[in-house]
């Protein structure tokens, strides 16, 4: 009888400990499963512009926003997403979403002066001299008297006035397709540095994971500077090199690698500065395949291939060398360019006008010359009657009712009059 006692207890301590057991299991599997759940992370569904960035920002979701005009959804509202509500997303997805615009507002386009034909400067630069203003002994933050070259303090100075005067950087190849991406009431602007001088990005060294050090005070570290400060701005530029790229030869690849992956261009400026006009049609093709095929070896169909001519030469499309700015061959490497950039004196038209034309494109120079002879300010002066103005819609194209015969549509956007 104790025998079997002693047998019944051992059977119950057994069962409990087994039901123990199993309560132990299935709380650490529901926190498991929980947790997992939990850590499940689900998309929402986006209602507004400011929505939407935060789940970017918090996925660093690989995302493309387009705006659209809408009847039915209000404005900075989103009307689609691509990952629906309550499916699961992880980092670095790709998201498409689209922002309303709001109802098509004909008189606020009118009363905004919405103007997508008219002019954009595009803007020449050479070098950034280490020099302060005041010690030029010439006009403004001109280092030299014709202006081609700026002091850091004209530099940043300049980028202040295009951004206080309503102006956001685009890159060239942008502007020449046609893709023009600047909030609504803002104008585009195109940055360029002839010539690849040293102080366009100076090295002064590598950091301890082997990148490079750029000099504050040089081109890029002015432009990298600014955008830390103006995060709307856009920044970017495109720099044609000749030869010898940047002066820096133990340095010329990190420097194309770091330009291409920070949103900056590199095009050609031929290999020795030639003055097409006076060369030799077999020079002419030499000196461009040269710097195409230098970039070619070290940043491979990342170039733009767009030609900045030296001196602006030749100047005009009928010289028998100008068929080999845009097409060539030297010792079987032959070459293709898109767009030539002349030395100018004022804006360029918009890329939906009939007039535009990329293979033979005006600058400004960028200059202080007390309002005269096409300077900085006469230019922005100027501009103030035919400036480009944005509807903040990459996707249309807003002009005046009378301007409408003048847009060419080749990009075959939206066209909306008013």
């Amino acid at each position: 009888m104790a025998k079997r006692k002693k047998r019944k207890l051992k059977i119950g301590r057994i069962i409990c400990l087994v039901v123990f057991l199993i309560l132990i299991i299935g709380v650490i599997l529901f926190f498991v499963l929980g947790k997992k759940e939990e850590e499940k992370n689900l998309m929402t569904k986006l209602n507004t512009l400011d929505e939407a960035n935060a789940i970017i920002e918090k996925y660093t979701l690989d995302a493309n926003i387009t705006y659209e005009y809408s009847d039915e959804v209000e404005k900075d509202k989103v009307i689609s997403q691509s990952i629906k509500e309550n499916t699961e997303i992880k980092k670095g997805d790709k998201i498409d979403i689209v922002i309303s615009l709001g109802k098509l507002d004909k008189e606020k386009l009118a009363s905004d002066n919405i103007n997508e034909l008219g002019k954009v400067p595009i803007m020449m630069y050479h070098g950034i001299r280490e020099k302060t203003s005041s010690s030029t002994g010439t006009i403004g933050g001109n280092v030299d008297k014709d202006g081609y070259n700026r002091t850091p303090e004209a530099f940043r100075q300049d980028l202040e006035f295009y951004y206080e005067k309503g102006y956001r950087m685009i890159s060239l190849p942008d502007y020449i397709e046609g893709n023009i991406d600047v909030p609504y009431g803002m104008s585009p602007i195109v940055l360029t540095f002839d010539d690849g001088n040293i102080d366009n990005i100076k090295v002064t060294g590598l950091d301890d994971s082997g990148n490079i050090i750029i000099d504050k005070d040089s081109a890029v570290g002015i432009l990298e500077e600014f955008k830390k400060k103006h995060s709307d701005a856009n920044v970017t530029a495109i720099f044609f090199v000749n030869g010898g790229l940047f002066e820096q030869p133990e340095y010329n690849e990190k420097i194309l690698n770091w330009l291409i992956d920070n949103g900056y261009n590199v095009g050609n400026h031929t290999e020795t500065h030639l003055d097409i006009k006076s060369s030799s049609g077999e020079r002419v093709q030499k000196e461009i395949a040269f710097v195409y095929q230098e970039l070619d070896d070290i940043i491979p169909n990342k170039y733009s291939k767009i030609i900045a001519l030296p001196f602006g030469s030749p100047y005009n499309k009928s010289h028998e060398n100008y068929k080999y700015v845009l097409n060539g061959s030297y010792n079987g490497y032959n070459y293709e360019t898109v767009a030539a950039l002349r030395v100018g004196w004022e804006p360029e038209v918009s890329p939906y006008n009939k007039d535009f034309d990329a293979t033979f494109l005006k600058r400004c120079r960028a200059y202080d010359n007390n309002g005269n002879e096409f300077d900085i300010k006469m230019v922005f002066d100027n501009l103030e009657n035919n400036r480009y103005i944005s509807d903040g819609n990459p996707k249309t194209i807003v002009v005046k009712e009378e301007d409408k015969d003048l847009v060419n549509n080749i990009y075959q956007k939206e066209l909306i009059t008013y």
